[in-house]
């Protein structure tokens, strides 16, 4: 047991320094594919930051020329691209701090300062989606009137040349065409966010009213202008048509320039994204760089775990070591403990076969036998079979005193029964005599009655006699009081013969008792030798021979017993 113990404890401290390895391996591999996984995260938010911003300005300038489609576009990416600023920022739930390295937070603080101006120009744009779209189908109304409006234009300047009308007509009528052109010109570059745009929004307006006075003074005539009204019923109907044309378009150039502003603003916002999204690319690359540099770094998270896995090989090996030297020196134990037990076995087995040798006297009924004590396996026993064969032998002379007392008492027993027989014999003769002598008396007193002169001399005779009679009374009296002390002798006698025999009964209780436990004694020592297996059997022996005298024992004191009770 003991050894048994410092094995353990030499076991214990590599098995808990082998846990400790394990457990600390475990922890630093997982904090190294945790953060390994948060970094391809990290990476992948940024790919998808770069794809993003490319996004953002192409959808951007769509939606500022008008596609409708292209603002939800815009939105989503929009909201996409915060929302992954926000995370890329690592915020700490419990501190609330970002917690990348600085030189990670230096670039992210430079993109998200410059996705603060780039988002303002986005919301610039989204806010102004319903004056985008107003403008972009006020456009294409004006754009799908200008063809009809140059058409009849042109049809006009070749009626006017073709009849001959006058040089300042055919002049204005001519001039009419460029200005058509220059106002579908200046809408594009109005709409397009150049630098041109204010510019062309000036001559948009000029050009749009120049064409307006230039086609009434065509249809009235101007003398401002220097120029009489056209007469050609044809070109007059074309002049007409294109002012019915232009009737449509006027509201609508009137609105283009009432929000050449906001829309100028726009444009300028979509060309500010167009112009600073390579920027925005440039530091999201940097970024990217920035936290590709701070990964390298966290190759130590799994060096560490390396050299915890090498170490927990280490103190696997060392266990092992450990558990096959202890192995060996268990099975050398247990060999040594085989063969003490084989030697124990053996002296067991020799300590059997001489209290067998050493009960065979025993076993014949021969009491005075003695077994040797010793320690051996059957030493308890032989003691135990010493204090049984000395409770036999102590009983066996209580049964021969008591024998010896029980005839004695009977003999006097039967000599006072005789004694009582004689003195009855005695008293019945007393009593034959006393009777006679009253029968005497009775034929005295007849004499007497019948002789009356008699009476006087036989009355000194009947004194006598009386005497005499009185001497009988008083000897059976005392023969009485002989008999009743014989009785009470006898009854004194018979007393103590039934107190001899209640010994008598209590010895033979004793010899059961004694009996009874050496049977138990035998049922003991049988259950040693089925444990003890085969190297018990001749023990068991013994204990059949143990168990064999008990029941002889208890055989003898029944017959003892009802010996008594006849």
């Amino acid at each position: 047991m003991q050894s048994e113990t410092t094995n353990k404890k030499s076991v214990f401290l590599p098995f808990t320094l082998l846990v400790v390895f394990v457990v600390a391996m475990v922890i630093v591999y997982w904090m190294a594919f945790t953060k390994e996984n948060h970094d391809d995260q990290y990476l992948s938010l940024i790919v998808e930051q770069r794809v993003l911003s490319q996004g953002l300005a192409k959808v951007a300038i769509l939606a500022a020329a008008g596609n409708e489609d292209a603002f939800a576009r815009l939105r989503q990416h929009q909201k996409e691209f915060g929302r992954n600023m926000k995370t890329l920022n690592n915020i700490d739930e419990k501190t609330g701090k970002s917690s990348l390295p600085d030189n990670v937070k230096q670039a992210y603080d430079a993109l998200n300062k410059n996705w603060e101006s780039y988002n303002a120009h986005i919301d610039i744009i989204l806010n102004s989606e319903e004056t985008i779209l107003v403008l972009s189908n006020d456009i294409k109304s004006i754009n799908e009137q200008m063809p009809d409006m140059l058409s009849a234009s042109n049809e006009v300047a070749e009626i006017l040349v073709d009849s001959g009308a006058p040089s300042r007509q055919v002049y204005l009528a001519t001039q009419q065409l460029m200005f058509i052109e220059r106002i579908s010109g200046n809408i594009s570059v109005m709409m397009s966010g150049n630098n041109d745009a204010a510019q062309s929004a000036q001559r948009f307006g000029l050009d749009t009213a120049t064409f307006k006075r230039v086609l009434d003074s065509l249809l009235n005539g101007d003398q401002m202008l220097g120029v009489t009204q056209v007469e050609d019923p044809g070109a007059a109907a074309l002049l007409a048509e294109i002012e019915i044309l232009y009737g449509k378009i006027k509201t609508k150039v009137a609105n283009i320039l009432e929000r050449s502003p906001e829309t100028f603003e726009i444009n300028n916002s979509a060309l500010s994204l167009y112009n600073t999204s390579e920027t925005l690319l440039d530091q999201i690359f940097s970024l990217s760089n920035k936290y590709k540099e701070s990964v390298a770094d966290d190759t130590n998270l799994y060096m560490t775990g390396n050299a915890l896995a090498a170490a927990t090989v280490l103190m696997f090996l060392l266990i092992g070591g450990m558990v096959i030297s202890q192995e060996k020196r268990v099975a050398r134990e247990t060999q040594e403990q085989h063969n003490e037990i084989e030697a124990q076995n053996n002296r067991n087995e020799a300590a059997i076969m001489r209290l067998l040798d050493e009960m065979g006297d025993l076993a014949d009924g021969d009491l005075t036998t003695h077994a040797t004590v010793t320690e051996d396996i059957t030493g308890a026993i032989a003691d135990s079979i010493n204090y049984t064969i000395d409770a036999l032998r102590s009983l066996v002379t209580q049964i021969n005193d008591t024998t010896v007392q029980v005839s004695s008492a009977a003999h006097e027993t039967q000599a006072t029964a005789m004694h009582l027989a004689e003195a009855s014999d005695q008293q019945a003769t007393q009593i034959t005599t006393a009777s006679t002598a009253v029968n005497h008396m009775a034929s005295s007193i007849e004499a007497v009655s019948s002789n009356a002169n008699d009476l006087a001399n036989e009355a000194g005779k009947s004194v006598e006699i009386a005497n005499k009679g009185s001497e009988v009374v008083q000897d059976t009296i005392i023969g009485m009081d002989t008999i009743r002390e014989q009785i009470q002798e006898t009854s004194k006698r018979i007393k103590r013969l039934g107190e001899s025999s209640q010994e008598i009964g209590d010895i033979v209780e004793i010899i059961n008792d004694i009996s009874e436990q050496t049977n138990i004694l035998a049922l003991n020592a049988a259950i040693q030798a089925a444990m003890a297996g085969d190297a018990g059997r001749g023990f068991a022996v013994v204990a059949d021979e143990v168990q064999r005298l008990a029941e002889r024992s208890g055989n003898a004191t029944k017959q003892i017993e009802a010996l008594v009770k006849t």
